[in-house]
């Protein structure tokens, strides 16, 4: 039957109320999560804990109210969908972190089992380069 927009939209409205750990129970513990691009939360991740640890973790460390990601559009098509997402976020040193992402993610049972996910990588250089040490 496939992912349906509505079921999508669901799931992510954890992460828009602040909910992250209720998000993530729509998570595989072996997801296959690859964020793209060459700053310092790139990478491949092939668990739900090292993506956490090494992404949203890292982040809250900098961002004080946490990444504060909203839904702006959602696609599916089988198991597969596309959600375009944006950061309304401030970091520690005032700096504002608005991104935008664009994630494309394979559902099992309304449960997210791959993500490639695109963003703005001088801007999280920026925001890490800034916030940390």
């Amino acid at each position: 039957m496939g992912i349906s927009n509505e079921t999508v939209r669901r799931i992510f409205s954890h992460l828009e109320s602040g909910s992250g750990d209720a998000f993530f129970r729509h998570v595989a513990d072996d997801v296959d999560w690859t964020v793209q691009g060459t700053h310092p939360l790139a990478g491949r991740y092939r668990s739900k804990q090292d993506f956490h640890a090494h992404t949203f973790a890292r982040l809250n460390r900098v961002l004080p109210g946490g990444t504060q990601l909203h839904v702006e559009s959602v696609l599916t098509d089988g198991d597969w969908a596309v959600v375009e997402l944006r950061s309304h976020a401030t970091a520690m040193n005032g700096m504002r972190f608005d991104n935008r992402y664009c994630w494309v993610m394979r559902f099992a049972n309304e449960v997210i089992v791959e993500v490639r996910a695109y963003l703005d990588s001088a801007l999280v250089q920026e925001l890490i380069d800034e916030n940390e040490g």
